[in-house]
């Protein structure tokens, strides 16, 4: 413990030293100077005063969530502004020593003057993530982005052509601070009009009394002509805090299991549920959550019961890594399976169409977005909250509506 603190601390003041030295190759003036080491030693104060008193028997709070926000904003910029300023430092001592001492230059200082332009080129590289988080802050956790999905298989009942899904995960409700923006989102979502709503589960961050203040809120979501089915996420079980004892433990996990009903969710526990349109019939499979570095409770036999290997089927099952470690190998066929989980971390970059990159990718294969596999798609939804970082850079929080189309896809 002793050692990654005494790390972290040198870590800090070799970062502090650079960043103060590009501010100074700017300006010399006296209370800019002083106001930014003050700014600066206030933000740190603040950040390990959060981490070292975090409580665990209460998990994530919005001044936790906040401490991230700022460690994020202060650190990914001078971490870009030193690697800028420690490669001119590896330049500045190797030309310094060539000219000094091998080309025999004794009027050349052996280590030459910071050059202001490189300063500046560094300052203006860390700008662009420090403005990137702040608006990720401020505007990006809520700028909803409904996104429209066609996705074909030509075994679809006749009468599920057209058939229309909106698709939401990863409430977090206890990280929302605005319920002008969450109620815009419930809109977005009754705007739609599809026949069917599925939620593939983490309703709260760890404490079901977090979703409380946004059970009304999210009863506005309107009935659906085929139903609101949800399921869990690794975060509905608890897993994440310390508990003064089981009992207590389970009293959550049930009050979690009971929300989904106060909000007229059907939460389904390792189960399916057939829809019938006409003389055809689909059937919605929900399982609890399975994460290859998670929680493993979905039970695929259990939740498939009753059904054939014909038999079209929708799958809910929270994180994505489940489809590939046991959905695609299950002797039952399950045609789409929708999930979330990963919320694309939240920051990255997309250019729809034509470029998609998070830091997510180098941990989920499937991460967002659709994505095929012999004629079987598992499509991942951003999610619709957010969970440690306070803000959203480039990944914007989603509502999916999924199409199902009979055919083949001729893309």
């Amino acid at each position: 413990m002793m050692l990654r603190l005494l790390l972290f601390l040198l870590v800090v003041v070799i970062i502090e030293f650079y960043s103060f030295q590009a501010i100074k190759t700017l300006t010399n003036v006296r209370w800019v100077l002083i106001g930014y080491q003050l700014v600066s030693l206030g933000m740190i104060v603040f950040i390990a005063y959060q981490f070292f008193t975090f409580d665990r028997s209460h998990g994530q709070t919005k001044m936790s969530m906040l401490a991230f926000g700022i460690l994020l904003i202060t650190l990914l910029p001078k971490l870009l502004l030193t690697s800028v300023l420690l490669l001119e430092d590896v330049y500045r001592l190797f030309s310094g020593t060539i000219s000094h001492f091998v080309a025999k230059n004794e009027t050349s200082s052996f280590l030459p003057e910071r050059r202001k332009f490189i300063s500046q080129i560094a300052l203006g590289l860390a700008a662009i993530p420090f403005s990137s988080l702040i608006y990720g802050i401020t505007f990006g956790k809520y700028n909803y982005k409904v996104i429209k999905q066609q996705v074909f298989f030509p075994d679809l009942p006749d009468a599920f052509d057209g058939f229309t899904i909106t698709h939401i995960s990863d409430v977090h409700s206890g990280s929302f601070d605005d319920p002008e923006k969450i109620n815009y989102a419930i809109d977005l979502i009754n705007e739609q009009n599809s026949d069917l709503f599925l939620f593939t589960g983490d309703i709260v961050n760890t404490h079901a009394t977090e979703m409380h203040p946004w059970i009304e809120t999210f009863n506005k979501i309107k009935k659906h002509n085929y139903g609101k089915f949800s399921v869990l996420g690794n975060h509905d079980y608890g897993e994440y805090v310390d508990w003064s004892s089981n009992e207590a433990k389970d009293k959550n996990f049930a009050d979690i299991k009971d929300l989904h009903r106060q909000i007229d969710f059907k939460l389904l526990l390792n189960e399916n549920i057939k829809i019938k349109k006409g003389t055809d019939e689909i059937a919605v499979v929900g399982v609890e959550n399975w994460g290859v570095k998670f929680k493993k409770v979905g039970d695929l036999n259990k939740a498939t019961q009753g059904l054939s290997k014909e038999d079209f089927k929708v799958l809910m099952s929270h994180d994505p890594s489940h489809w590939d470690a046991e959905v695609n190998k299950h002797a039952k066929d399950f045609h789409l399976t929708l999930s979330g989980h990963t919320h694309g971390l939240q920051f990255g970059i997309e250019i729809p169409g034509f470029f998609k990159w998070s830091p997510a990718q180098y941990v989920y294969d499937q991460w967002a977005g659709l994505y095929e596999k012999a004629g079987k798609y598992i499509y991942v939804n951003r999610g619709f909250g957010f969970h440690a970082y306070p803000g959203r850079v480039g990944i914007m929080p989603e509502i999916t509506v999924i199409e199902l189309k009979k055919g083949r896809n001729m893309a």
